[in-house]
């Protein structure tokens, strides 16, 4: 099994839970040490946070489907929204998970044999500003990262784009 989160402490924590229910775990924090411990472990499956330091995970799925297409692939996220549900999904993922999710919630998901949809809290209300922060990342995701083509798709000037991007993700309520 493969974890990717860049917060340290929930990444050991988690390994730990879940070497101790029998599984291998690599576990680590980057994008790239994802897609190097993938070509040498050929993980069955990966825990993947969707939030990586500012970077979206959404964009790992496919290359990492491409190194290990049987992989099953569990998106993580703090972030929950329909969105990116979609996102992963329609990339490869096979479930996804709103944090807090506890080790049996992450079991569970990962060895579901994919006849339920999705879960998202009924609790967990958007904000405005969450929803847009949503919709220019799957519009930045759509264009590669580039940020002059995605503020012209949103029909932005590139520097409001580059400040909205630099500030934190709002919270969702």
């Amino acid at each position: 099994m493969l974890i990717v989160d860049d917060d340290g402490h929930y990444r050991e924590v988690l390994a730990r839970s879940l070497a101790r229910r029998g599984f291998q775990v690599c576990a680590v924090g980057t994008a790239l040490a994802a897609l190097v411990a993938c070509r040498e472990q050929d993980p069955e499956y990966i825990v993947l946070d969707l939030n990586l330091a500012g970077e979206s995970g959404i964009n790992l799925i496919a290359p990492l489907l491409a190194i290990s297409p049987g992989a099953r692939i569990l998106v993580l996220t703090g972030y929950a929204s329909i969105p990116t549900v979609v996102s992963a999904m329609k990339l490869g993922a096979a479930h996804y998970l709103a944090k807090p999710a506890n080790t049996t919630d992450i079991l569970r998901a990962l060895v579901d044999d994919g006849s339920e949809a999705a879960q998202l809290p009924v609790d967990q209300h958007m904000t405005v500003r969450s929803m847009e922060w949503e919709y220019i990342r799957r519009i930045l995701a759509e264009h590669g990262g580039n940020i002059a083509a995605t503020a012209r798709a949103l029909k932005m000037h590139r520097r409001t784009l580059q400040r909205k991007l630099s500030k934190r993700r709002p919270t969702a309520s």
